[in-house]
C-alpha cells in the first residue's frame, strides 16, 4: 500500500486516523529542482584547465618521444645489419608463401578429411573449388610476376642510381622483417610500460563482495550488485576511478577499514588502492581510485622550487602530490600546524620541507628547533635561520624558552602596530603581503618549526611556560604573521596539549598506530569519518593525510628533498637574503639574550621590587616595579606573562584586595610576598644540598 496509516491500538471514539503518506503527492523533486541541484561534470577535463598539469603532461609525452627516438636511432645500424642477414630467409618465406597460396594449400586438410570419411560429394565439391581457385590465383601470380619484372627492368634502365639503391635497401629491409624469428624480433621496446589490469565493474563488485561486509553480501546474495555505480569507470591520471553508492547502512568507513582485503580482492598492491569518501555527499558514496603503480614507488616529478624560484608565503605553494600525481598547494600564512607520525616515517623531512618553503620568501624570519638533536634541520637553520638550536639538554631548552619569550613580546608589539594602522591600509586587522613588505612596520612573516616538540612541553621546569607561550602563538600568531609548526612522534595529551592541537588549522598525519594518535593530529572524530593514518603501510614514507585551509582531508606524498638538496636550496635562499639585506640572527652568529642561562634572578628581583611593608600586591603593580628595576628586561612584560614565569617556581596568583588610584577598593590577581620568600628558600636549600 502507498498510504501508511498510523493508528493507536486502543483508539478512543472520535480519534482521527492520520495519513502519513498522502495519496497523489509528489514522488520526488521536480525537474527544475533536480536540474538546479544536479552535479555537473566539467566540460573541459581538469588536466586541460590546469596549466601546470597540461605542461607536466606535455613534458612527459615529449620526454617519452625523445627517449624512444634516441634509443632506436642509436641502434638503427644494428637493425639494418640484422635485417640484411635475415633477408634471404624472408625471400624464401615470401616465395614459399605465394606458392602455397597459388596451390590452395590451406584447403588441403578439408579435402583430406572428406576423402577419409568417404564423403564423395563433399570431396568433389572441394576439388572443383580448388581447381577454380588455382586457375584464378595462377593467372594473378603470372600477371604480377610479369608486371613486377617489367617494372624492375624499367627502373634499372631509366631510374637514377640513388633511387635504385633506395628501392634495393627498402626491399632488403622488408624481406629481413619478413624473415625475423617470431621469438627474436629485431626491434625491441625502448620503454617497458607496466601493464596494470583494467578496472572493470565485475572486478570492483567481486572485490567489494570479498570484504565480508554484511550489507554488501546480503545484496549480492539476493541477485543484486551490492554497489550502484553513479558514473562510468574512467581513466583518471595514472589509474582508474570508480564511484558509486554502497548499500543502505554501509559507509565508506566500513570499506576503508578493510583496505587490505579490498586490495586482495582487486589483486592489486596495497599502495595502489585508495578508497575515500566523496565530499558533500552522503556517507555511503564511495570513490575508489586504483593506481597503476604503488604510490610510494612511483617516480615523483621534481619539486618546482628545487632548482629556482622564490616564494610569497601569502600565496599557495606546492609541497606534495596526490595519488594522481597532481601537485597539492598550501598557504603557510594565517595558520598553525601539527605534524604527527611514528618514528622513521618522514615527519622531520616534511617539517624541513615546510621550513625550506619559508626560507625561499626572503622576508621570512625562520626559527628552527631540532629537539631530537640529530641535525636534520641544520641545512635550513645554519644557512638562513634567525634562531636555530639542535639538542634537548637544559641549555637547549632554555635557548628555546628565551627565544619564545622574545617572540611573545614581538607578538604583543605586532598587535599594537596592527591596531594602530588606518582601516583602509589594514581592513581585516591582520598582516597582508603588502604590509609584510614594509620593513618600517616590522610585520615580516615569522615561521617557527619545532621537531619533537614533546621535549619542550614535558620539561619539568619550563614545560608549562613553553606550553602557554606556544598556545598564545597558535591562537594569536596567525593574524600577526607568526606561524608555529610542531612535529612529534608521540601525539598524545602530554606531548601535544589540547589547547594547541585544537587550535591548529593545518594538520599532517603520517602513519600512526591507533585511533587516539590519529584523532590527536587530525581532530576529534577523524577516525570515525574514515580519515585514518593507521592505514598507511611501513613503506608509505612521506605519505600523509593533509587537513588544512578548509579542505577535506586528502592523501598527499610530500616532495622528496634529501639533506644534500635541502642544503643547496637553503644556500640559494641565503644568497637572496644577502643581496636584499634580510639575513639576520643565528645565520650571522647572533644569539638571543641570555642564551647560556638567565642573566637575571626573577625571585630576587621580586623581593627587590616588592615593598617590604606590602604582604600582597597586584600583578599590575609588580610588573610596573620590575620594569622600573630592569627596563630592558621587564619593560614589555604583562601581568599574564608574570603569572606564567612564576608557575615553574610554584607561585600561584590569587585574588588580592587593594586600593585603586582613585581610592576605591578592588579585588585583582596578585601574589604574596611570603610565597616568594618560600620559593627562594626552597631553591637555595636545593642548591646547597646539591
Amino acid at each position: 500500500m502507498n498510504d501508511q496509516l498510523t493508528e493507536s491500538p486502543a483508539a478512543a471514539p472520535g480519534d482521527e486516523t492520520i495519513a502519513v503518506d498522502g495519496p497523489g503527492g509528489p514522488s520526488g523533486p521536480g525537474l527544475a529542482d533536480r536540474a538546479r541541484s544536479a552535479k555537473r561534470r566539467p566540460v573541459i577535463p581538469a588536466w586541460a584547465k590546469s596549466r601546470q598539469e597540461f605542461l607536466a603532461a606535455g613534458k612527459g609525452v615529449a620526454a617519452y618521444a625523445w627517449h624512444v627516438s634516441a634509443y632506436h636511432a642509436v641502434r638503427t645500424p644494428w637493425y639494418a645489419i640484422r635485417l640484411a642477414l635475415q633477408a634471404p630467409r624472408g625471400a624464401a618465406r615470401f616465395v614459399g608463401g605465394r606458392l602455397r597460396w597459388v596451390a590452395d594449400v590451406e584447403g588441403e586438410p578439408f579435402r583430406q578429411y572428406a576423402a577419409a570419411t568417404d564423403d564423395i560429394a563433399k570431396y568433389l565439391q572441394l576439388s572443383r573449388q580448388r581447381d577454380r581457385r588455382v586457375r584464378w590465383r595462377a593467372a594473378v601470380a603470372l600477371v604480377a610476376s610479369l608486371a613486377g619484372t617489367a617494372t624492375a627492368l624499367a627502373l634499372h634502365v631509366i631510374a637514377p642510381q640513388w633511387l635504385l639503391s633506395l628501392c634495393g635497401f627498402a626491399l632488403t629491409m622488408a624481406l629481413g622483417w619478413l624473415g625475423q624469428p617470431a621469438d627474436a624480433p629485431v626491434i625491441h621496446r625502448a620503454v617497458e610500460i607496466p601493464r596494470a589490469t583494467r578496472l572493470t565493474s565485475d572486478i570492483v563488485l567481486r572485490a567489494l563482495g570479498s570484504l565480508g561486509i554484511q550489507g554488501i553480501n546480503q545484496a549480492q546474495s539476493k541477485g543484486g550488485d551490492g554497489f550502484a555505480f553513479t558514473a562510468p569507470i574512467t581513466r583518471d591520471g595514472p589509474g582508474w576511478l570508480a564511484e558509486g553508492d554502497l548499500p543502505h547502512g554501509v559507509t565508506v568507513t566500513d570499506v576503508v577499514d578493510r583496505r587490505e582485503r579490498l586490495a586482495s580482492g582487486l589483486r592489486r598492491p596495497l599502495g595502489t588502492v585508495w578508497p575515500e569518501a566523496v565530499r558533500n555527499e552522503h556517507t555511503g558514496r564511495l570513490r575508489l581510485w586504483v593506481g597503476d603503480q604503488d604510490m610510494s614507488q612511483t617516480s615523483q616529478p621534481a619539486w618546482p622550487l628545487a632548482k629556482s624560484g622564490t616564494v610569497d608565503l601569502f600565496k599557495p605553494v606546492a609541497w606534495g602530490s596526490d595519488q594522481r600525481g597532481r601537485w597539492v598547494e598550501i598557504t603557510l600564512m594565517y595558520l598553525a600546524g601539527v605534524i604527527g607520525a611514528i618514528p622513521r616515517m618522514g615527519k622531520t623531512y616534511l617539517l624541513r620541507l615546510l621550513l625550506l618553503i619559508a626560507a625561499l620568501d626572503p622576508r621570512a624570519e625562520v626559527h628552527s628547533y631540532d629537539l631530537k638533536g640529530t641535525g636534520d634541520l641544520d641545512p635550513v637553520g645554519d644557512a638562513i635561520g634567525f634562531r636555530h638550536r639542535a639538542g634537548n639538554r637544559d641549555e637547549d631548552i632554555f635557548y628555546g624558552l628565551t627565544s619564545l619569550r622574545e617572540l611573545q613580546a614581538e607578538l604583543r608589539r605586532r598587535t599594537d602596530v596592527i591596531r594602530g594602522l588606518p582601516r583602509d591600509i589594514c581592513p581585516e586587522s591582520k598582516v597582508t603581503t603588502e604590509l609584510a613588505s614594509k620593513r618600517s612596520l616590522g610585520l615580516h612573516p615569522i615561521v617557527v618549526g619545532v621537531d619533537e616538540c614533546q621535549k619542550w612541553f614535558e620539561h619539568p621546569k619550563h614545560g608549562k611556560e613553553l606550553e602557554e607561550i606556544c598556545t598564545d602563538l597558535v591562537k594569536l600568531g596567525p593574524a600577526t604573521g607568526i606561524v608555529l609548526l610542531l612535529a612529534t612522534q608521540r601525539p598524545d595529551e602530554n606531548s601535544l596539549p589540547k589547547a594547541i592541537s585544537a587550535n591548529a588549522s593545518a594538520r599532517w598525519c603520517l602513519k600512526v598506530m591507533s585511533h587516539v594518535e590519529n584523532d590527536m593530529v587530525l581532530g576529534t572524530g577523524a577516525y570515525k569519518r574514515g580519515v585514518r593514518g593507521t592505514m598507511f603501510a611501513w613503506e608509505d614514507k612521506g605519505i600523509c593525510y593533509f587537513l588544512g585551509e578548509g579542505a577535506d582531508a586528502q592523501i598527499v606524498r610530500a616532495a622528496e628533498v634529501n639533506a644534500v638538496e635541502a642544503e643547496v636550496i637553503a644556500l640559494r635562499a641565503r644568497k637572496i637574503r644577502e643581496r636584499l639585506g634580510t639575513l639576520a640572527g643565528h645565520a650571522l652568529g647572533e644569539h638571543p639574550v641570555a642564551e647560556s642561562g638567565p642573566s637575571y634572578d626573577l625571585l630576587s628581583d621580586l623581593l627587590t621590587a616588592l615593598p617590604a611593608d606590602k604582604e600582597k600586591l597586584w600583578n599590575e603593580a609588580i610588573v610596573a616595579a620590575l620594569a622600573e628595576l630592569r627596563p630592558t628586561l621587564y619593560g614589555t612584560w604583562t601581568p599574564e606573562q608574570l603569572t606564567a614565569a612564576l608557575k615553574p617556581y610554584g607561585i600561584r596568583t590569587t585574588q588580592v584586595w587593594g586600593t585603586t588610584e582613585d581610592g576605591r577598593g578592588a579585588n585583582r590577581r596578585g601574589i604574596k610576598r611570603a610565597d616568594v620568600l618560600r620559593a627562594l628558600a626552597e631553591r637555595d636549600s636545593t642548591h646547597a644540598a646539591a
